[in-house]
């Protein structure tokens, strides 16, 4: 079963997902120029979202993202009640977790060198580790009982020994499952994303634009600026896609269909409600979508309407732009299910009197999430 959702989702002046220069990302599309929002960026605003801090905090379902594990297992062991010394000791070996085939290529420049002894020297491990909170105490007490067995060797085991006694971590996470995982070490097992997210694009052609600003020193009674600057920013009307491979995220959380369906719908509810945080204190753009339309169908057959904005949406006369984007995405969504037998239960919300064929019109995210609920207890 495949569960998709689009959306169309108006911004106001913002700069929400910045390059390496701060400018707003953007991307060419259909020939013209677009505002774009990294999946990257999303995925962290889903992840870091009310929605699932509400639902999985306090189930220990969230993973972290972080090169902090030594730490977390020093914690954990300190909470065991184990002494400082054999803390310290065991501690001293998980930054060289993830490391187990390290050898320098021919051509590594000293700089990656030397920013690698920076980790080491702060006790960190050198790839962020997305690690479940099911993993830490598990992997705090392999490492002590190994610590045990090598005693004063414990210092010169090599890491690749180390993590192959330990075995393959598997997490039970519901952001790990949903957005999977990859590492370079033996000690966690790496996980098959069940979610795509794809980069949100702008309906229409990007203009992008400067605000130059100033600040006035409120003690020295000088006129004129005292610091002159200038951000940019964009307004743009975003298409989102995501999809959830049902059978892979009950697999990956051990077969749970409940956590599984509570996911889903958390998913969802963080997909149409979180927002990205770029800039947010200059701009506060926190709009929610215009149109959120969900489709449910028994094969695994995913497909993006972004090709509907090709030729650009535009406002004209009386219709705004998310009239048009709204249009457009009608008018593909008819054809592409026309052409391609696209057989699939859909229902929607929006904002105004849109109105859709094939499409289940729903007056809230509530009632649209209850059917989505339905829809995945019936299959």
């Amino acid at each position: 079963m495949l569960i998709q959702v689009h959306m169309l989702q108006n911004y106001a002046p913002a700069n929400l997902n910045r390059d390496d220069t701060g400018s707003p990302k953007d991307a060419i599309f259909g020939g013209f120029r677009r505002g774009r929002i990294s999946s990257q960026c999303l995925k962290r605003s889903i992840r870091k979202s009310e929605a699932f801090a509400v639902e999985f905090q306090n189930n220990a379902l969230l993973g972290v993202r972080t090169k902090l594990l030594p730490k977390l297992i020093n914690d954990e062991l300190q909470g065991m009640g184990v002494d400082e010394d054999t803390r310290n000791a065991i501690v001293a070996r998980v930054p060289d977790i993830g490391r187990e085939s390290d050898k320098r290529q021919e051509g590594d420049s000293d700089a990656a060198a030397s920013s690698e002894s920076a980790a080491e020297a702060k006790n960190e491990t050198r790839q962020l580790i997305f690690v479940g909170q099911n993993e830490v105490g598990p992997l705090a007490r392999k490492l002590l009982e190994l610590y045990k067995q090598h005693g004063a060797k414990w210092g010169k085991v090599k890491i690749s020994e180390i993590t192959k006694v330990l075995g393959k971590s598997t997490p039970l996470s519901v952001d790990i499952a949903m957005f999977g995982r990859m590492t370079t070490s033996e000690a966690f097992e790496d996980v098959q994303a069940a979610v795509q997210v794809a980069h949100a694009l702008s309906t229409n052609t990007l203009t992008q634009e400067f605000d130059y600003y100033t600040a006035v020193d409120d003690i020295s009674g000088k006129s004129g600026a005292g610091m002159i600057g200038d951000v940019e920013f964009n307004s743009s009307t975003y298409y989102k896609y995501l999809n959830v491979h049902w059978e892979q995220l009950v697999k990956n959380l051990g077969g749970d269909t409940e956590v599984a369906r509570r996911a889903v719908l958390a998913l969802l509810q963080a997909a149409a409600t979180a927002q990205p945080t770029g800039k947010q204190n200059s701009f506060a753009a926190h709009n929610f979508p215009d149109l959120i339309l969900v489709e449910v169908s028994d094969g695994n057959l995913p497909v993006s309407y972004a090709n509907a904005f090709v030729k650009p949406a535009r406002a004209s006369g009386d219709k705004s732009l998310m009239d048009d984007s709204v249009d457009k995405l009608t008018d593909y969504l008819s054809r592409v299910a026309k052409t391609y037998g696209l057989e699939a239960r859909r229902a929607l919300v929006t904002l105004a009197d849109h109105q859709m064929p094939l499409v289940k019109r729903l007056p809230s995210l509530s009632l649209l999430k209850q059917w989505l609920e339905k829809g995945l207890l019936e299959g």
